[in-house]
């Protein structure tokens, strides 16, 4: 690590993290081989808070030369020089940092307090009265001018010394400010949105003792939000509050402490208990607040639609369909409502059915073009959802969190209760896969008096974040709700739709071992399957399906046949390595060009969300304003650069999770069934993984595992309470 000492001369660039490229004259070095570059200016890079002219900066960091750029003095941390001698504080005192403070000024505060006036206005404000002539409004100014100049400095050394990386204490006094000490003496865990609650605990653990109370508190809450984050709770019993304290934190409460932490968290009116249920107070509120939002809607008249049957059968002739008497009653329903449930497997007739609503919608109010963009609002949990939407209807449809305006910096959403979107018919597809927190957002967001048209699948697996909403609104039986039950076939010789009720059911009939028009099940042993999925990938390709169409599903990443391994042998087989293609390495992962990849968070401002697929165009250097790698990803048109530092946000799509597959259909779907994948074979996860193929299934493992799955109601049931508080 090497040192330099020197004032900026320039600044060519600043972002919002904290990244700088300036120009710096040395002043001095104690670096024998930097001494010729005393006198001199230097392009300098690095994290800096609020970087300035005026300052004297000590950088620690490593000289060394740029491709594009020649050399640069790349620092990994810094200081502010406090000035020192006589002259170099006068010329401090009357720069621009300091208020108030002109030359004659600065030259009597130091004729006065010496030449540690610096230190004795930081001790006392007090001091600059002894100056001749110091009013209290000049002496306020340069006080807190002082103070201000040395605290961001201060705190990042002292961020640094407690074990914060310079990324993360750069982040902290950004965002906080002067108030970034406060908070951090006043309660450390205050920073669990921007850094790692883990690290936050070691950090508070070096000063203070494990059975702090603050700490157990926090860890109480930490442990709550883990429980709803792992299973999907919404409340608590003490037992395993308990539990995952004495598991994750170490910490063991007898009984009596417990009741006495969760007491004071209650008056504190961070959780809430209600008899044996203890909640964090957001997931109770969110609860009580649909629970409201929905008897408020259920409440309101139904709407008077005039011949609606003779409208319905109207549009079968117009869109050339035939509807049965559920899909006729889903339509009629759905229009009628002020909100109303449409669930139906594989094949029922989902899609079709959304579709006709939209086009009646627009024919009963007469609706133009313009008016229609304005008034129906179509939105689905992920982009691959919504674009099957849009595709069914020839509307626009967007994802949720577009639709309400996420902001992920401050994970909030623009569109709230004081700021709704008035769109007057709402349709919701994949509505399984919405959490409680997402759906109260939505309610929020939407007027009481809008028409309401959930539509999903109750037997696909439940949302990753906390809750069962559709289940728990379907159960309490106060919303309109129209199952679809009826299969119809694309050839008498398919067979996805049937399968997936029969896996429903937990009855499957002799057909799931014959081949069909869309599907096959090919029987191997697990320590084979690679290599049948090799053989399976090359036939295919052979009889020149596409090979953007196939998409293998897994339940796991881990293990032999995990979807890691998969994608490393998937990628060599669907986008081996070319002279043509460039590669970047990611740890132990290799990106290349024309690989297919997958998001794994939502990141709105490039419109670009959890569960979307897309493929790697182009893989780049680029030499501005520091030598950084861009990738361009191309999500269905919409491109998006990633850096090194994004890339923790994608994974390889060869082969992907079941989970992460809901809201998508593929063309083909291989469906892995291992007994290497142990107690994830279960029933609703394969009936979702199944419900995905669109044109062809493959079933690849051994028929015991797949039996074994079938039977299977392995399931984590969920602590929920919106169904009690909807029939209550």
């Amino acid at each position: 690590m090497q040192t330099i000492e020197g004032k900026i001369r320039n600044i060519i660039y600043t972002s919002e993290t904290g990244f700088f490229v300036g120009v710096l004259k040395v002043k001095d070095t104690k670096e024998e081989d930097l001494k010729d570059l005393i006198h001199k200016t230097i392009t300098v890079t690095g994290l800096i808070v609020d970087a300035n002219e005026e300052d004297t900066y000590i950088l620690h960091g490593t000289y060394q030369k740029h491709e594009r750029y020649g050399y640069q003095f790349q620092f990994q941390s810094y200081e502010k020089k406090i000035p020192e001698g006589k002259d170099a504080i006068i010329e401090f005192l009357s720069s621009p940092l300091i208020r108030g403070c002109g030359i004659k000024t600065a030259k009597e505060i130091v004729d006065t307090l010496g030449e540690n006036a610096l230190d004795l206005i930081k001790e006392n404000k007090s001091n600059l009265y002894l100056v001749p002539n110091m009013t209290e409004k000049k002496a306020t100014n340069i006080y807190l001018s002082v103070l201000s100049y040395s605290q961001i400095d201060d705190t990042l050394i002292t961020l640094k010394n407690l074990g914060f990386t310079m990324p993360e204490a750069t982040k902290l006094v950004k965002i906080f400010h002067d108030k970034t000490l406060v908070y951090l003496e006043e309660n450390i865990y205050f920073f669990k949105e921007y850094v790692p609650f883990t690290k936050l605990d070691k950090i508070f653990l070096k000063n203070h003792d494990p059975d702090d109370e603050i700490r157990i508190e926090e860890c109480l809450k930490e442990g709550m939000e883990e429980l709803s984050t792992t299973k999907g709770d919404i409340y608590y019993l003490k037992e395993e509050i308990a539990e995952m304290a004495k598991k994750r934190f170490g910490i063991y409460l007898e009984e009596d402490t417990l009741e006495q932490v969760l007491q004071t968290l209650h008056q504190k009116k961070e959780i809430k208990i209600e008899q044996e249920r203890i909640y964090l107070l957001k997931y109770y509120d969110m609860e009580c607040q649909i629970a409201e939002k929905i008897k408020k809607r259920v409440s309101l008249p139904s709407k008077e639609i005039p011949n609606i049957e003779e409208k319905i059968k109207n549009m079968e002739g117009y869109l050339q369909k035939k509807y049965n008497k559920d899909q006729k009653n889903a339509i009629a329903t759905a229009l009628k409502n002020n909100i109303s449930i449409i669930s139906g497997g594989p094949g029922t007739g989902k899609t079709t059915i959304v579709n006709a609503i939209t086009k009646l919608y627009i024919e009963i109010y007469h609706l133009s073009p313009i008016d229609t963009l304005g008034t129906i609002a179509l939105i689905a949990p992920t982009g691959r959802a919504a674009k099957k939407l849009a595709m069914s209807t020839n509307l626009p449809a967007m994802t949720i969190h577009r639709y309400l305006k996420w902001n992920k910096d401050t994970n909030e959403f623009g569109i709230n209760e004081t700021n709704k979107n008035h769109q007057k018919l709402i349709i919701v597809d994949e509505t399984s896969m919405i959490d409680t927190y997402l759906f109260s957002s939505l309610l929020n967001g939407i007027e009481e008096n809008s028409q309401l048209i959930l539509v999903g699948d109750t037997f696909q697996l439940p949302s990753v974040g906390a809750g069962l909403i559709l289940n728990d609104l379907v159960d309490s039986k106060v919303i309109a709700f129209t199952s679809l039950e009826t299969i119809y076939r694309q050839s008498e010789n398919s067979y996805i739709p049937i399968l997936a009720k029969e896996i429903k059911e937990h009855h499957l009939s002799e057909s799931y071992l014959k081949k069909k028009d869309d599907y096959n099940f090919l029987p191997c042993e697990s320590r084979h399957l690679k290599d049948a999925l090799k053989q399976i990938i090359e036939k295919s390709l052979q009889k020149g399906l596409k090979k953007d169409d196939i998409q293998v599903l897994a339940p796991m990443y881990k293990g032999e046949n995990g979807i890691d391994n998969l994608n490393l042998l998937l990628q060599e087989l669907l986008n081996p390595t070319t002279t043509e293609k460039k590669e970047y390495p990611y740890f132990d992962v290799i990106y290349r060009e024309k690989d297919r990849v997958l998001q794994l968070v939502n990141n709105p401002d490039a419109n670009v969300y959890n569960g979307d697929i897309g493929f790697i165009e182009s893989i780049k250097e680029v030499l501005i304003p520091k030598k950084h790698i861009e990738i361009q990803i191309n999500f269905d048109g919409n491109r998006v650069i990633y850096q090194k530092e994004d890339l923790n946000s994608i994974k390889h799509a060869y082969a992907i999770t079941i989970h992460k597959s809901q809201g998508s259909e593929f063309p083909i779907v291989i469906l892995p069934i291992s007994k290497n994948y142990y107690k994830m074979l279960y029933n609703k996860l394969v009936y979702t993984g199944v419900s995905r193929a669109k044109e062809c299934l493959i079933l690849l493992g051994e028929k015991e595992s797949f039996l074994m799955a079938i039977q299977n109601d392995y399931s984590l049931n969920r602590k929920t309470s919106l169904l009690e508080r909807l029939t209550s």
